[in-house]
């Protein structure tokens, strides 16, 4: 019987197997990559809602075999993309060729790292009767099969997805040097360490919440049929739940596709019947929930190698523990040709972002999270849900590497996992969550240790009877003030605890006193300068008239504290070209009057009084010159204008009215005209890929490094809103407001069709969100570690203080840690985190975050408390800080090193003795490698032709003060199938993984990673979808490019409307949707995103970099 028999059908999406009781069997996904042959396939989709954690013991999953698709599908050229009739929940699976499966040679390394290979000779046997269930088990354990398409049995308690075959757009490494990889066809040196040749000792389980896995080989066409029986001990996939050996048996070399080989038939593929229970179906092949201990799973058979033979019972595994196992990863040339530039490796069974998502949605969304236990890893940012601050700062203001950090240096430097957090001050709260409460102790102001000058906190000890108390921070002894001594109770707490929100509370604010005020003066209110470019681009692109008008109604939302009638700051209007033109606004004045400063070189203010006006009382003269100003300037042929006076200017107005404020500068183009500042074109493509690519990033002149300390100082903060058309040396323009704490808005070959929705509602939110100005913030540890690197958008003129001209909602620091002493287990470390700032209403105010981490003497306690999002976000910043200082091939090889390095100590701690050739990741950390990937394929890191130099200036500074939950989506997008849920459905859909293999060719996706957001539209979508989305007849009509999806009365409009507003909410920048067509030219710029694939520029596949990420760990531990 052929190996190659057809798949029993599979009911569509929806309906439970009767295998799987209660299962969602989804349908299988693929669609062809850049270089992979196509499959005829629809996309897999949606997260199974529940599953059975402890599946039933000794039974495994059969692999589902496959048919054949169409012919006209399966003769498809390598590089045509073919879409075949396949929609999602269709009963085709399987490969996309004909071709059949065939074996490896036993004396053959693997040419992927991953794979253990084990020496076997073949035994021929006489075939009897067709296996019987327990046969079957043992059947799938050891053989390994080369592309074959057979998945293996998901290891003891990790259920996998559905097996998925499927084109990809992976192929193997560049041969770029970056990845060691093998050119096509060719072996890698049978000397080399790339897998266990010879005997493979048994497997055991992996303590303290290992991942490991054995993702079955997948996605080719099939090889030719296997020869020879098999052994009683070997089967179609990687080893099951009982099972020590990963056998494989000696194979010929490659035939032709399509040739049969001689010898016996294989044995028919064990097919489940509904008496054979197999393992309930996880999502996306990911497994076990995030970070849950996993009860009762057997482990590997352990004990003597027992090549071939039935294996023993299950053993009980110790408490949390998972299963270890092996990715095999066939060779090169053991592949036909048009299968090897595609997955060897079944992307389903390797950890899905996907599922741990909503494992995590579905474990912890739905309970608080309460501070109050101290070292506690918070949910995923990707989950919803509430905090009740009982003592520690809400993860919504510091979200850590690790909440359980190691005593020692030692320890942390064997481990290399980095110890930092990610603090977002002033971050803006849900509705249901209180904001920090204000406490005021009058003139004395807040109590402060003596020595170290940490705040009151919960951590505070008081002892005496209440009249002194011990710092936490320092353990200095300190006496109570009169005015501040309580009792304590029994349990030595005071007895107005829970009264003082510095006692009880995680996060507080106190009015600062005047002794926390420049110049010992309290601060007068803000002010906004609103600076506008009125050169001939600026006019000719209708971008002034836009401004001006909006500018008109924005007025009236300028931020304003609690219940103000109106807010109390000014406001004060200069435009400029190559000089700059000042506007007296003054109340009693009937028109506005313009004084004009043409000696740029030495920038002073003409005037004081009327510049900076309260709106209300100059509302008439501010309407008639925002009316003015696009007319007086409507025949200007300038075309050079400068930069460093604007700001100059602005800089100096607030230091004459003494004031703290922000300037919105609103900039078309490259700097040319004569004036301080000035900057020529240096954009040169040739530098890229050489040791001077960093001056790319580099300012072009020290000038703007002094213009940014000299407004930080003044509590100057800016805000840049650029509109070029081509080069303006965005890395230089850039400095000033990355320094004060501002923000850099850029909008290229702008608009006003097109762009002014992006450009308004950006606008809108950078003039009404609450900031802090003139603020200083300070982190103080408690003894042992220290705060000793900062990362984010502010200066720092000593080793301690990060100053910030102004501080929004959305901006984050990111500081390291390291150790100077050895911490105690039992006391923990603290953080605290205080911000001194001038709030909108120009009060003074302290806030203060208060975090209790625990310590550890173990690895595994380390590695069990590690929050991946957040270790992403500081290695994306750390690498794209050094970009500035060293080459790009230099910082991405130091992330994968740091990477290995943290793995690798991992399993070389704390799992149990296994083979070599098995990659085995922590529980918390088993997306590091996806993540990782993600972040050295970026367009900072390794861009691809048609990222220019100023994009990629801009995502490096906009990435340095992004919080967790921003760098998540940025690097990892989602990705949203819009017509599998049901119409009526007001939550959001399930996303699938960020592959092209996950799209099915009759569905419409959304993509958005916080700054993009793509509307992509199958071939074979239904005329149905397409009239009630676009409201054209077909396919063929739809506009691509399209950024407005017209208002139709239908749910499905409506539906995707909304769905589109919310994502737009969710972010700090307006996403602009660009609707993209299969097949069409656009659809380039959406495949970038589609992180899990090979790029353009060289980037790695999730697949190939995971294995690249075993081979990096396996040389480390040898």
């Amino acid at each position: 019987m052929n190996v190659n028999q057809s798949a029993p059908p599979v009911p569509p999406f929806g309906q439970p197997q009767p295998i799987y009781p209660g299962y969602h069997q989804s349908s299988y996904g693929g669609q062809p990559g850049s270089t992979a042959p196509p499959t005829p396939y629809g996309a897999y989709n949606g997260p199974v809602p529940g599953y059975q954690q402890t599946p039933p013991q000794g039974m495994s999953r059969a692999p589902p075999s496959s048919g054949a698709p169409p012919a006209s599908t399966a003769q498809a050229s390598c590089g045509q993309a073919t879409y075949g009739q396949f929609g999602q929940g269709d009963v085709q699976n399987g490969p996309s060729s004909t071709v059949q499966m065939q074996r490896l040679p036993g004396s053959q390394p693997f040419g992927s790292p991953l794979a253990p290979v084990v020496s076997q000779p073949a035994v021929l046997q006489p075939y009897g009767p067709p296996p019987t269930s327990a046969q079957v088990t043992t059947q799938l354990a050891g053989m390994q099969i080369s592309g074959a398409v057979a998945p293996a049995p998901p290891t003891s308690g990790l259920g996998y997805g559905p097996p998925t075959s499927l084109a990809s757009a992976s192929g193997s490494f560049p041969n770029s040097g970056l990845y060691g990889s093998y050119p096509q066809g060719q072996a890698p040196p049978i000397g080399q360490a790339q897998g266990y040749l010879g005997v493979q000792t048994p497997q055991r389980s992996a303590p303290s919440q290992a991942s490991s896995f054995t993702p079955p080989a997948s996605g080719g066409p099939r090889m030719p049929s296997v020869t020879g029986p098999l052994l009683p001990g070997q089967g179609f996939g990687g080893p099951p739940v009982s099972q020590p050996n990963h056998v494989s048996s000696p194979s010929p070399q490659a035939l032709p596709p399509g040739t049969q080989m001689t010898g016996p038939p294989g044995p028919p593929p064990p097919m489940h019947s509904p008496q054979q229970p197999g393992y309930q179906l996880q999502q996306n092949g990911s497994f076990g929930p995030a970070r849950g201990p996993q009860p009762n799973y057997g482990s590997p058979y352990p004990g003597a190698p027992t090549f071939g033979s039935q294996p023993g019972p299950p053993q009980p595994l110790p408490p949390k523990r998972l299963d270890p196992d092996a990715i095999p990863s066939p060779q090169l040339n053991e592949l036909p040709p048009q299968q090897k530039t595609r997955h060897r490796i079944d992307p389903d069974a390797i950890p899905s972002p996907i599922q741990v998502i909503e494992d995590d949605r579905n474990n912890r969304g739905t309970e608080p999270f309460v501070t109050g236990v101290r070292g506690q890893v918070p949910p995923l940012v990707t989950t919803n849900f509430l905090v009740k601050d009982q003592g520690n700062a809400s993860p919504r203001y510091i979200r850590c590497t690790s909440y359980n950090i190691p005593c020692t240096s030692d320890m942390a430097k064997q481990a290399q996992v980095p110890l930092a957090a990610v603090i977002k001050p002033l971050a803006r709260l849900p509705p249901e969550e209180a904001s920090p409460y204000v406490v005021d102790h009058g003139e004395s102001g807040p109590l402060r240790c003596n020595r170290c000058k940490a705040y009151m906190c919960p951590f505070m000890q008081f002892i005496e009877g209440g009249r002194r108390f011990q710092c936490c921070f320092c353990s200095c002894i300190n006496d109570v003030p009169p005015q501040y001594f309580q009792h304590l109770d029994h349990t030595g707490k005071r007895v107005d605890a829970y009264d003082r929100p510095e006692l009880s509370l995680g996060s507080y604010e106190f009015l600062a006193t005047v002794d926390y005020c420049k110049n010992n003066k309290f601060p007068s209110p803000p002010a906004f300068i609103f600076m506008i470019d009125v050169s001939y681009n600026a006019i000719r692109t209708g971008l002034v008239r836009l401004l001006c008008e909006e500018l008109k109604s924005l007025l009236d939302f300028l931020p304003r504290e609690g219940g103000a009638e109106e807010s109390a700051i000014r406001v004060g209007f200069v435009t400029y070209n190559k000089v700059l033109h000042f506007y007296n606004v003054k109340s009693s004045l009937a028109q506005p009057q313009m004084m004009v400063v043409s000696d740029v070189a030495d920038m002073f203010v003409p005037l004081l009084d009327g510049f900076l006006v309260n709106v209300s009382e100059s509302r008439a003269v501010i309407t008639s010159l925002l009316d003015q100003i696009p007319d007086m300037f409507a025949d200007t042929r300038e075309t050079e204008t400068v930069f460093a006076p604007v700001i100059q200017a602005g800089m100096e107005a607030l230091k004459a009215a003494e004031c703290a404020g922000k300037l919105f500068l609103f900039h078309t183009s490259l700097p040319m005209a004569e004036a301080p500042g000035k900057l020529k074109n240096r954009d040169d493509r040739k530098l890229i890929n050489t040791d001077k690519e960093k001056t790319l990033f580099q300012p072009q002149t020290g000038a703007y490094q002094t213009l940014a300390k000299e407004c930080v100082a003044q509590g100057c903060c800016v805000d840049l809103f650029l509109f070029p058309n081509q080069y303006v040396d965005v890395a230089t323009l850039s400095v000033v407001p990355q320094l004060t704490g501002g923000s850099v808005y850029k909008y290229a070959c702008f608009q006003v069709e097109n762009d002014q929705e992006r450009f308004l509602s950006d606008l809108r939110r950078d003039v009404q969100k609450v900031v802090g100005f003139d603020a200083v913030m300070r982190v103080r540890t408690s003894t042992g570690i220290r705060a000793v690197d900062f990362f984010g958008a502010f200066y720092m003129s000593n080793t301690t203080d990060v100053e910030l001209a102004g501080l929004d909602g959305d901006k984050t620091v990111t500081v390291e840690f390291k150790h100077d002493d050895r911490l105690n287990e039992e006391s923990g470390a603290l953080l605290q985190c205080a911000l001194l700032y001038t709030s909108c209403a120009g009060q003074r105010r302290l806030r203060i975050h208060n975090l209790a981490l625990n310590c550890c003497t173990q690895l595994a306690d380390l590695y069990r408390n590690c929050e991946t999002d957040t270790l992403i976000n500081y290695m994306a910043k750390l690498a794209y800080r050094g970009v500035l200082n060293s080459p790009l091939k230099a910082v991405r090889d130091t992330l994968i090193t740091q990477c290995a390095q943290i793995l690798a100590c991992y399993r070389k701690n704390c799992a149990s003795p296994s083979s070599a050739g098995q990659l085995i990741l922590p529980e918390c950390m088993k997306l590091l490698p996806v993540y990782l990937n993600c972040v050295l394929k970026s367009d900072v890191l390794q861009p691809g032709a048609e990222v220019t130099t100023d994009d990629r200036a801009y995502v490096r500074q906009l990435v340095t003060s992004m919080d967790v939950a921003e760098t998540n989506v940025f690097f990892y997008p989602r990705l949203l199938p819009l017509t599998k849920s049901p119409i009526e459905s007001t939550t959001e859909p399930p996303a699938v993984r960020a592959s092209e293999e996950r799209l099915s060719n009759g569905d419409v996706y959304l993509l958005e990673n916080g700054l993009n957001l793509f509307l992509w539209v199958g071939a074979s979508v239904q005329q149905g979808v397409v009239q009630s989305l676009f409201s054209v007849s077909s396919f063929s009509q739809i506009t691509s490019g399209l950024s407005v999806l017209p208002v139709l009365d239908n749910p499905l409009s409506k539906k995707v409307r909304d769905l589109i507003d919310s994502l737009r909410a969710q972010r700090s920048r307006y996403m602009k949707l660009i609707v993209v067509k299969q097949e069409d030219k656009l659809e380039m710029l959406f495949k970038h995103f589609l992180v899990e694939d090979k790029s353009l520029s060289g980037g790695a596949s999730y697949v190939d970099f995971l294995c690249h990420m075993h081979k990096e760990i396996r040389q480390l531990l040898s």
